[in-house]
Order: C-alpha cells, then sequence, then structure tokens
C-alpha cells in the first residue's frame, strides 16, 4: 500500500506510531493503512481512550480489500477524518460507561484502603509501590514519585493506588480488535487504477471542503 500509493515510512517508525504519511502541497498528513480479505476489517487488539484520541487527530485511512487467497488485489478505498468519525463515535459510545467509571470509582481509595493492604507504615519502600503498581511504570518513575527519603509517605502511596485502579479498570473497557463491517463502505469510491493520483485528488477534495467548513464557521 505504502507503494501502491507512493507514501512515506519513517526508517526509525515503531510498531505503535502512524503507519504512514503522504506529502501533498506542503502538508503531511498521517495515514492508516487497513487491509483484509474477509467481509470486515480488523483494527486493533485493545481499542480504548488511546485510540480514539489518536484517531481523531487528523487521521486519514485507507483500506485494501483483497480475494479470499490474499493474492489479488480487488480494491481501495480512502476514507477521510470526517468520513471515519460516525464509526469512532459509535464504539467510543459504546466504552463511555467504562470510561466514566475509570474517572470516578479510583477517587474512592484512600488512605485506609492502602493500610488495609499494606500496613501502617511511618515509610514505605519502593517494593511496597512496585507490588501496588507491577511493572506499570519504569525505574525512573517510582524514583519521581518518592515524596519522602528513600520511600513514600501514606498519602502518596493512596494516590499510587488510586493510579492502579484507573489502569485496571481502562484495561476493562477495552474493546477487543473491534472491526468495521464491508457495508461500512458501501458509499466510498473504489479505486482500482492510478492509485496514487487518485488519493491526492480525494485528499485534495477533502483539505478544500474542511477548509471551506472552517471559513464559514469563523
Amino acid at each position: 500500500m505504502v507503494q501502491l500509493f507512493n507514501l512515506t515510512v519513517p526508517d526509525d517508525r515503531r510498531r505503535s506510531d502512524i503507519d504512514a504519511h503522504l506529502n501533498i502541497d506542503g502538508r503531511v498528513l498521517p495515514f492508516e493503512l487497513k487491509s483484509t480479505t474477509s467481509k470486515s476489517v480488523s483494527t486493533v487488539r485493545d481499542f480504548g481512550p488511546d485510540h480514539i484520541r489518536k484517531w481523531r487527530d487528523g487521521l486519514h485511512w485507507l483500506f485494501a480489500f483483497y480475494d479470499r487467497g490474499g493474492t489479488k488485489l480487488q480494491y481501495c478505498v480512502y476514507a477521510s477524518p470526517d468520513d471515519m468519525e460516525r464509526w469512532i463515535a459509535e464504539k467510543a459510545r459504546y466504552i463511555a460507561p467504562d470510561l466514566q467509571l475509570a474517572d470516578s470509582l479510583p477517587g474512592t481509595v484512600s488512605t485506609d484502603m492502602v493500610a488495609r493492604i499494606l500496613g501502617e507504615k511511618d515509610t514505605y519502600s519502593p517494593e511496597d509501590a512496585k507490588w501496588l503498581m507491577k511493572s506499570q511504570w519504569s525505574a525512573a518513575m517510582y524514583r519521581e514519585q518518592q515524596d519522602l527519603k528513600g520511600g513514600y509517605s501514606l498519602q502518596r502511596m493512596a494516590e499510587i493506588l488510586q493510579a492502579r485502579a484507573r489502569y485496571v479498570i481502562l484495561r476493562g473497557s477495552t474493546l477487543n480488535n473491534p472491526h468495521i463491517e464491508r457495508k461500512f463502505f458501501d458509499d466510498f469510491e473504489h479505486i482500482t487504477e492510478e492509485h496514487a493520483a487518485r488519493l491526492r485528488q480525494l485528499v485534495r477534495a477533502y483539505l478544500e471542503k474542511a477548509s471551506a467548513i472552517d471559513a464559514a464557521t469563523e
């Protein structure tokens, strides 16, 4: 897809980074690339608030649809940030109650709860903190969070336990690989030739429309 649409990928790209970029008219636009051989498109293993933020941050999409054997490209689809908002909003609404729990329930974690778990101490050790947070933090983060010499106060430990509670709830609120059904793309243009040129025409049309809307609302 990168070659077909003449996109660029940084040499130091990591797995969690943007898939590719399109250089067009002095702008660099981020692209998410997906392909499928079935009636739906898989997205990510643990869909959560981080993905919502990433996907709503001006992200463009390209989808490649192959035959069942995965050897023949049938067509591709371009989706602008506006095109994808309907699907993203639907998934965001689905996990919204869980996200509200993640924002609210950790606040109920108290110093009494810390004392029940770890006992009452004048200073809690780094080992105590790691028992609560597991491998969620780096060694540097554990050091930065110390508010006493060589350790943590009861209040700081309560804050750490609150952070752990939010993390655990958020892990439970993610969607496992939500799929985009092929019918979602029924009204999208099928790109079958001159892929790179056609993509740029579609992107320019979107950018012009978005610019006109922004100008009208100012």
